[in-house]
């Protein structure tokens, strides 16, 4: 098999294995009253604690002892069978400690098949910043399709959809083991100090005001995308509580509604290559800001009926605010980073984005929810609750527009691509 098809299938089952579950478990957790909104922030928030520290930690070790491609075979693997526990568990408190253990097991796995994908493709003298997008894509159509897998089976509100990314996963960690080795770059000296003896030279990037204002608005923007990931799918399905919408098919097929969002990733994947060279990371950034304002306001106002437009076009926003930031910023911690520290760098912008970020995002918004936005008939004010999402999204854009010094050079493009 091709290098970059073996790439593209270790890129389609690497989001398979999440998309399964992630835009659903709300629904899952809600409809079959399994809990309160803080517990349900409890337990998103475990994609957040162990991306505080398990990206970092096995790029730590893919840095300095064991081949990258194993280690994230192994993981993929444990976190399939953790999944297969799920549908044992009946209580809000029980599954907050399953997921954290699935979680602490998938979490690093998305750098590390970034940096095994660099790896590779490096080693086989391909042109990263051209070559790669399009095979991320791919990870995008596998999410898309485990999303359809689970609505159209029925799974959306039951524990199948567990099975189905379990299933997916250990056959994704076998398959793993058959990629060119990515072995540890051991560049230490023995005479090296202890901070690089345990591979923790990519904090030393917080030293760098450029480098650690990224990483802070990674984490304020981690924040907004757990908000659509915890309550995107939820929130359309809740509008079967209002007979005029209880038997839309947009209710109905919600996740597939919700899918728009993935699809609209892949046009925008394809295009981050020129929009880096046309604008450079500042703008990019900048634009992914802008559309999370986007993103958040126009659920507000949507509905399935006549306001059906601004929830579709709501999820085309989405691809410009993920892929602008998370791929672009996975590009730029590649491109300005020493190859020596490169995994452990990766895991770094991981546990910023899905690990701090994701935590104030899960936590604080399960507080805010039920202290502020829940209706006195048990139902949650929507509109409220993404207008002011949208609010914090505008204060993140305008601080990062003012704070954030970089002078677009195009000619650095083009060095990233040699």
């Amino acid at each position: 098999m091709q290098i970059k098809l073996r790439l593209t299938v270790l890129s389609f089952f690497q989001f398979y294995v999440w998309g399964a579950w992630l835009i659903t478990i709300a629904t899952y957790f809600f409809s079959n009253n399994m809990g309160t909104g803080v517990q349900f922030g409890k337990i998103f928030s475990t994609l957040a604690i162990s991306s505080l520290f398990m990206p970092a930690l096995a790029g730590i070790l893919a840095d300095r002892w064991i081949n990258a491609e194993r280690l994230y075979g192994i993981l993929h693997i444990l976190y399939g069978l953790i999944l297969l526990y799920v549908p044992q568990v009946k209580d809000a408190d029980s599954l907050y400690y399953v997921i954290f253990a699935a979680m602490i097991c998938y979490m690093p796995t998305i750098s590390l098949s970034n940096s095994i994908s660099y790896t590779i493709l490096k080693n086989n003298n391909f042109d990263v910043i051209k070559v790669f997008p399009p095979i991320r894509v791919w990870g995008t159509i596998g999410f898309i399709a485990a999303m359809w897998t689970t609505n159209l089976s029925g799974s959306k509100a039951n524990a199948n959809q567990f099975i189905i990314a379990a299933v997916a996963a250990i056959l994704l960690g076998i398959f793993s083991f058959t990629l060119p080795k990515c072995p540890p770059q051991r560049t230490i000296s023995k005479d090296a100090s202890w901070i690089e003896q345990l591979g923790l030279n990519a904090f030393k990037l917080f030293g760098n005001y450029k480098m650690a204002l990224f990483f802070i608005f990674s984490m304020f923007l981690g924040a907004a995308l757990q908000l659509t990931n915890m309550y995107g799918d939820t929130f359309i399905d809740d509008f079967k509580h209002f007979p005029e919408y209880a038997d839309s098919l947009v209710v109905k097929y919600s996740t597939i509604i919700m899918s728009i969002s993935q699809i609209s990733e892949t046009v925008f994947i394809l295009a981050i290559p020129f929009f880096l060279k046309r604008f450079g990371i500042k703008k990019v950034m900048l634009f992914s800001m802008i559309a999370w304002v986007l993103r958040f306001a126009l659920f507000s106002y949507g509905d399935p009926a006549e306001g059906l437009w601004m929830i579709i076009l709501s999820c085309i926003v989405y691809g410009m605010a993920f892929d602008f930031f998370n791929i672009s910023g996975s590009l730029f911690v590649e491109t300005t980073t020493d190859s020596s520290i490169r995994s452990s760098a990766q895991g770094l912008f991981m546990m910023m984005t899905n690990g701090v970020g994701a935590y104030l995002g899960s936590m604080a918004s399960g507080f805010v929810i039920d202290k502020y936005y829940m209706l006195e008939d048990g139902t949650k004010d929507w509109p409220g609750i993404w207008l002011a999402f949208a609010i914090y999204a505008a204060v993140i854009a305008v601080l990062f527009s003012i704070m954030f010094k970089h002078k677009h050079n195009p000619t650095e493009i083009e060095k990233m691509q040699h």
